[in-house]
């Protein structure tokens, strides 16, 4: 039986896309959807992907909002400091034995977004 091999591209609504999209570069460090053949698309380090339907009530995340999206990153203190010396606001959400530590922060739309630094590392 075949099965996906991983995400090839995260596709969502925006109110104002080139600004969003710049955002996230400047942010989060996410390139840019190409648009010419010479460049090259976000190419994420491999790792764990957590692909999780919540229920729909859930309180883990904004209740007007249908998704959450949830990045990995190498050291979540570092990530957090440089985002808050940005003036983005930045909850630390704490730790789940055998899995990792949490942050919360938004996009400028209030997309919610996870920062997770896996605890293997």
């Amino acid at each position: 039986m075949e099965h996906v091999q991983g995400f090839g591209g995260f596709f969502f609504r925006s109110k104002d896309p080139e600004t969003l999209a710049t955002w996230y570069r400047d942010t989060l460090g996410i390139d840019l959807v190409p648009t010419v053949s010479d460049q090259k698309p976000w190419m994420a380090k491999g790792g764990a992907t957590v692909f999780a339907p919540f229920a729909s009530d859930t309180d883990y995340f904004a209740a007007d909002k249908t998704f959450m999206l949830n990045f990995r990153v190498r050291s979540l203190d570092a990530m957090a400091a440089q985002l808050e010396d940005a003036g983005i606001p930045v909850k630390m959400v704490g730790d789940m034995p055998g899995i990792g530590r949490f942050a919360h922060l938004s996009d400028p739309e209030g997309t919610p977004i996870e920062l997770w630094e896996p605890e293997d590392g």
